[in-house]
Formats: structure tokens, sequence, C-alpha cells
């Protein structure tokens, strides 16, 4: 007899310790009709483009219980079948629902059970617990995006998803508390202590000075009117810290305790100085990759624009413009630049020589096309798709210069000559450094009639050129091309409106639902998929015997 299968993951945030999940085994959507299902009070009432309308057609073809059946045992009791799960969770993040409202969408909402193939009127709810068992169950599996996969391959077959990619990016608030550096270090001491064993943790606590247990949560009593009540309050906080830190130095820790004494030590590190005069105090500076939260360890402080900031994460996302199609979504820390997540977003495109959706093989295959703003335009980025023969559609910024004097643009530089020469005729050399090259006018300078609109340093003015300058210089001469501009002008702002989709709900939009990176990812993931669904029923995107079929253009 073969031994059940038996579904282990790892709880990221927590611990690297193996978590055993309740032996289930997977449960069937019921497949024959009934008097009383909700398709004949349904049909004629809800709207067929609807995304319960698409969901009633083809949930069986989309979400087949078969597909989740690696997440389950061969023996235990029934689960609720997951073809019904999927369809609420994805209606849940389209509708902008937590758990609880759900469920009770599912079980009092008819249109909810018509989407989940005409179940009958007095087919049973079930717990909200369900729906966090089955997202574990997904992270835990080698495919937790499978629903965003499944939807995204139904856009495919139909002929929908090209080789045009809009790329872009929007803020995600992290669902905790941003806290302050006394909260941030007094909680990593929680924490650590939380994470030992009672023998260990007894004798960690004999080495603390402040007369504070670290049971519960909250920010510590003190005159905080007083200034030399707060430096004394952070300066014994610290000392706590690195009490604790130096006790555990050196020894053999389990992997949860290990994490959290490498917070402590980070929020310890980041935020505190130590005087001459060994006395801790908070440093005035902001730390580049400062931790925010000790409740969730990977949102940072982020910024969209210089003017504009925020506390969590970004999710960025690549559209097929003509479709209208989410083909990518990823999540990264607030403080990560956009460029950053274009390898991720373009995955396969990058290098894919498969045949392009909708064409017969042996079809001429189709270059792909990126497009982006100007936070795309790093030299970096336009050398990777250089490097898959790409068409670049990302906007460079020119450079420019303070007080409105020369800027780089207005410099001849000559990368086969290794020379650069100024507005006034000038010529010297580049010379090599760490990052690239660099051009000294120095003494040229000095005599030079436009050196009042060229610069204010004694030395000179230098050039400095990049690794990726003649990226940067074929980008900036593409943009010039009038044809350029207005293919640019009527493509990119497509993912505008597709962010729009994806944020105009005000739980589980702008805001996390869930704390940690992975499972932002996930979240998100599955939002891109309810909104594609929603856009596929749009399009009248039906099944037939031959695959999939658009009925609206």
């Amino acid at each position: 007899m073969t031994p059940p299968r038996k579904l282990v993951f790892f709880v990221r945030g927590l611990s690297d310790s193996q978590v055993m999940l309740e032996g289930m085994s997977l449960g069937l959507t019921p497949t024959q009709a009934d008097v009383f299902t909700t398709t004949a009070f349904c049909d004629g009432r809800v709207a067929p483009d609807s995304i319960y309308g698409l969901l009633h057609r083809e949930c069986f073809e989309l979400f087949a219980d078969e597909l989740f059946s690696d997440l389950f045992c061969d023996v235990g009791r029934r689960s609720v079948p997951p073809l019904i799960v999927a369809v609420v969770m994805v209606l849940q993040r389209i509708e902008g629902c937590s758990d609880r409202e759900a469920v009770d969408r599912f079980t009092y909402d008819a249109r909810w059970k018509y989407a989940a193939g005409g179940l009958g009127f007095d087919y049973p709810g079930f717990v909200h617990t369900v729906l966090v068992d089955m997202r574990a169950r997904l992270a835990g599996s080698e495919r937790p995006d499978r629903i965003f996969e499944v939807v995204l391959e139904m856009g495919r077959r139909a002929g929908l998803v090209g080789r045009r990619r809009v790329l872009d990016s929007t803020c995600l608030y992290d669902a905790v508390a941003t806290l302050d550096t006394v909260t941030l270090i007094r909680s990593a001491i929680r924490g650590l202590l939380g994470a030992c064993d009672r023998e260990l943790q007894d004798e960690l606590r004999g080495l603390l000075r402040r007369d504070d247990e670290y049971r519960t949560a909250g920010k510590p009593v003190c005159d905080w009117e007083d200034r030399a009540a707060r430096e004394e309050l952070i300066d014994a906080l610290a000392t706590d810290a690195h009490a604790l830190l130096g006790a555990l130095d050196g020894r053999e820790l389990g992997s949860v305790l290990e994490q959290a004494a490498k917070l402590l030590a980070t929020v310890v590190g980041q935020d505190l100085d130590q005087g001459e005069d060994g006395v801790f105090r908070i440093a005035r500076r902001v730390a580049k990759d400062r931790v925010i939260s000790t409740v969730d360890p990977d949102a940072r402080h982020g910024h969209k624009t210089s003017a504009r900031g925020f506390d969590g994460y970004k999710g960025h996302v690549a559209v097929d413009p003509d479709s209208e199609l989410i083909v990518a979504t990823t999540v990264t820390a607030g403080n990560v630049g956009d460029g950053q997540a274009v390898e991720t977003l373009l995955g396969d495109d990058l290098s894919s020589g498969e045949e392009p959706s909708g064409k017969e093989p042996g079809g001429e295959q189709q270059p792909l096309s990126v497009y982006g703003d100007s936070a795309y335009g790093a030299g970096s980025v336009l050398d990777t798709l250089e490097h898959a023969d790409a068409e670049i559609m990302c906007k460079v910024q020119p450079p420019s210069a303070p007080a409105g004097r020369y800027p780089k643009d207005a410099f001849e530089i000559d990368l086969d000559a290794g020379t650069v020469t100024c507005p006034a005729g000038q010529t010297a050399s580049l010379r090599p450094i760490k990052d690239g090259h660099i051009a000294h006018f120095a003494g040229a300078c000095a005599r030079c009639p436009l050196a009042e609109r060229c610069t204010t340093s004694r030395s000179g003015r230098s050039i400095h050129v990049g690794v990726y300058e003649q990226q940067l210089q074929r980008a900036r001469a593409r943009q010039t091309d009038p044809e350029w501009k207005a293919d640019y002008t009527a493509t990119r702002p497509k993912v505008e409106r597709k962010i729009s989709h994806l944020m105009r709900r005000r739980h589980g939009g702008r805001r996390a639902r869930v704390r940690g990176s992975t499972k932002v990812n996930a979240d998100f993931s599955l939002l891109a998929a309810a909104v594609n669904l929603a856009r596929l029923a749009t399009l009248a995107v039906t099944h037939h015997p031959g695959g999939w079929t658009p009925t609206t253009a």
C-alpha cells in the first residue's frame, strides 16, 4: 500500500522548522444538477461578460479540483473542494474582502455560488480558516502561483499575449505600524527572549539591567519631555541588547533564535551610535536599508517620487498593452529600484525562443518590445534589454547640471578615441576609474571664456563616463525620433490604468493584507489573476474543444 503523501512547508519569518499541516484528502466539487441551484436564478440576471459569468462557465476548466491534488493527502477527511476555495479566493481579491467577509459572501450571495459552477442555494459555507490553510498549502508547494499561471495560460491560448511589455510599479503600504527606535529595539529584545527555551531565557534574563521583564509589547515608560531621561532609556536598552548578543556569541543557535539575534543586532546597529563617553545615542542619520518593524522585517522605507514617501513594499507588473493582461508580477522591498525587478518581470521573455502567442510553429518570431518610464532608463537595464535583442521603449532622462550650466550632453564624448570635447573646443582624455572613466579639464577652465556657464569648481570641470555610456547615448538618440515618441505616448500609459484596477479596493489593494515579502508577493499575484479574469470576461473568452477563443477584440 502506498503511504499517504504529506505536505510540509516552511513558515517564513517565524521559523525554519517544518510544520505539518493536518492530513486531509481532496474534496470534489459537486457536478450533478440540483433543483435549487443558483444557475436558473442567475442566468439572465448576471452579465455573461462579468467575472461571475466567466467563472460560472469556465471554473471547471480553469480550477479543476485535480489542479490542487498535490496539496492534499491520499487519505483523511475530505477538504472543502479546491475549485470552490479557488473561486472564493479570486472573488475575494477582486472585491477586496477579508477572509470572514469572503466566506459570508459565498454563503449568502447567489453570484458567488453561481461563479463556483452553479451551486445550490443551500450549499453550506465553510470556516474562514480554510482560506488561510489553502494559502499555506499553496505557499509550500512547487507551484505557489498556479492560480495566476492558469489564468495567464488561458489568455495565451486565446492568442491575447504578444511580445510587447509595459513595466511599472506601485507602492504597497505594509500591514503593520512603523516603529520608532525605542519601540523597535525593545520589541527585538522581546523577540529574542521569546525565541529561547526556558533554561536559556532564564540565563539571559539574569543579564538584563533595566527594570523591565520585556514580556509585554509597547513603548516603555519614560518622561519623554526630559532629554536626560530619554538618553538614559536608550542607553539602557542598548546595554541590555549588547549583553544578550554577547552571551549568545559563539553558541550553536537554532534557526529561529539565530534569526531573532540577527534582527536585534540589525536594529541596534542601524539606529544607535556609541559616543566617546561610552553612551549609546540615536544616530543622526537614516540607515540605507533600515528595518522599520520587527513584526514585518522585510518592509522598508520607500519613495515613489522624491516628495512622496511610504513604508512597505513595491508591487511590480508587466502588462501586455494590446490585451491589457498582466503577464508577470513581483514584489520587492519599498527601497528597491524599479530597474532591479526587470529580469524577474520579463523572465523567459529575455531569452525565449518560443513561438509568439497566436503564431503557427515556424512563423516569424516577433521581437520583444519593452516600454517603461525613466525609472527603467538606467544603463544596466538598457544593457540587459540590448543583450536580449529587445526593442527598447524605455525613456531615458537627459543629463542635467545645476544652475542651468552646461549639462553632460553639451560635451562631445568619443568613446572610441577616449576623449571628451567641451563646448569651448577644449579636449581632455578619458582615464579609467573604478566605475567607468573620467575626463578632467583642469587648467583649461581657468582661461576659458565659458567657464562661468560650465563650472564653479576651482579644479575645473570633470566629466564622468559610466560603464553604460554607450547604451545611454543610443537610447537618447532613439527617443528623439517622432515615431518613437508617438508609440511611447500611445502605449506606456496603459499600465497606469491597469495599476488603478489593482489598487481600486481599499482592503487588500494599496494596503497589504499580510506580512512578509513572500506572503505579500503571493497575495499580489492572486490579485493580478483576479484582475486578469475580469479582463478576460470583458473580452468574452470562452473554452471550446480546440482551446480558448475571445469573441471581443
